[in-house]
């Protein structure tokens, strides 16, 4: 008896909603409404039930039922949206806009930092630059070349990393979502989050990488640039244009491993902290932050190398040229190009233990640096997205009223 009048409620609530839903859409066609909006709101209407079964002594069941409607301005305006729903709807603009404000925020509050850690990369360094850890870098740097001394070339990181990082989170986010659905539909992929990040690094790279050179070069203790045009104008006239990319093979081998640890560990602790994808800035720190030291920690040989190539260190030539580097010719080393040319540098020079100088100042850097990226674009791909939703809700109302 319980099991026949379930099974005719059932029947009862799935016709009266499919009839309630056509008629919605028909009204929409009528008054040239998109049919997709009212589905939406007929939907959001539609009478539901919520039964239970509750057993009694003698083992039967009672069928508890409750009725309730719940109109579209009322769900719409009760529940908040979801956050992993919301860039569903959003353009690739706003992806871009978010990450171009994460790139930028992110590279100027760090900057300091990134100054330190290129100075202790040297492997040939003036007895002046040489420096214990962070904190003594910045204190001697500050006390002897002036307070402004730690952000040269900071007008040249900020106008390459808003163009990068835009390409980079709006190529992941899109990447992200389409390998998710052919490897793992309706689930979390890692290898999707992976593979994307290398994607990602490959446009952020491209238009970062001539401004990592400038950078680099006028961050170098005694760096003999006015300023970033004239160190630009430098560069192109004594080595020309191919300078601005010699390091770009070295910085892709070091960022793809970099991107795909990084990404991956960060979805990969939102899983454990922030299951349900909701925006949560305490979880998008510590997630970010963690992705970064642990991915800052396993590339720093490659990062050494890099910089190298980078600034060409001028007492590095000068010490492969005078006999360090035997069996090459004193013009061998006018320029140091290519990923093994610089690994058998940095192990003349410094050994095993030259690919790891800098390590603490690359990890103090990454981790807020990583922690600000995400937390500021995860901000900023809230706010755009909601504002985007409030919008359409306000225009379902006018449609409705």
């Amino acid at each position: 008896m319980i099991m026949s009048d379930l099974t005719y409620r059932i029947t009862w609530f799935l016709m009266e909603a499919d009839g309630f839903v056509r008629r919605r859409r028909m009204t929409a066609e009528t008054s040239g409404n998109d049919p997709g909006v009212a589905g939406a709101s007929a939907g959001a209407e539609v009478r539901c039930i919520v039964g239970s079964l509750t057993p009694r002594v003698g083992g039967e069941t009672e069928l508890q039922t409750v009725h309730f409607v719940l109109g579209a301005q009322d769900q719409t305006e009760d529940c908040e949206p979801d956050y992993e729903g919301l860039p569903q709807g959003a353009s690739t603009s706003t992806h871009m806009l978010a990450g171009a404000v994460a790139g930028i925020m992110e590279h100027c509050l760090m900057f300091p930092i990134d100054c330190v850690k290129t100075r202790m990369q040297s492997l040939q360094p003036d007895p002046a630059a040489r420096y214990r850890n962070v904190m003594d870098a910045l204190r001697r740097i500050v006390t002897t070349e002036g307070i402004w001394r730690p952000m040269r070339g900071l007008n040249a990181t900020a106008v390459g990393a808003g163009p990068a990082h835009a390409l980079y989170f709006a190529c992941y986010e899109k990447l992200k979502k389409t390998l998710s659905d052919v490897i793992h539909p309706g689930a979390n992929s890692h290898l999707a989050n992976g593979t994307a990040g290398c994607v990602a690094t490959l446009l952020h790279d491209a238009v970062m990488n001539p401004a990592e050179v400038v950078k680099q070069r006028m961050q170098m203790y005694n760096s003999p640039y006015r300023g970033v045009l004239d160190c630009v104008r430098a560069v192109w006239q004594k080595e020309g244009p191919a300078a601005f990319y010699r390091s770009y093979t070295t910085q892709l081998t070091m960022n793809v491993p970099f991107q795909a640890i990084h990404f991956m560990t960060y979805e990969y602790l939102q899983e454990l902290l922030n299951p349900h994808r909701q925006y949560n800035p305490s979880s998008h720190v510590v997630s970010g932050a963690m992705a970064g030291a642990i991915a800052a920690a396993a590339t720093t040989p490659l990062d050494v190398c890099k910089t190298l190539l980078n600034t060409q260190e001028s007492l590095a030539l000068s010490s492969l040229s005078s006999g360090k580097g035997q069996g090459q010719g004193q013009g061998a080393h006018r320029h140091i190009s290519g990923l093994a040319h610089a690994f058998r540098t940095v192990y003349r020079l410094g050994g095993l233990q030259g690919f790891f100088k800098g390590v603490q100042a690359r990890v103090i850097y990454q981790m807020p640096s990583t922690a600000i990226s995400w937390s500021v674009y995860e901000f900023f791909k809230y706010g755009l997205t909601k504002h985007q939703h409030d919008k359409r809700r306000a225009q379902h109302r006018e449609a409705e009223m």
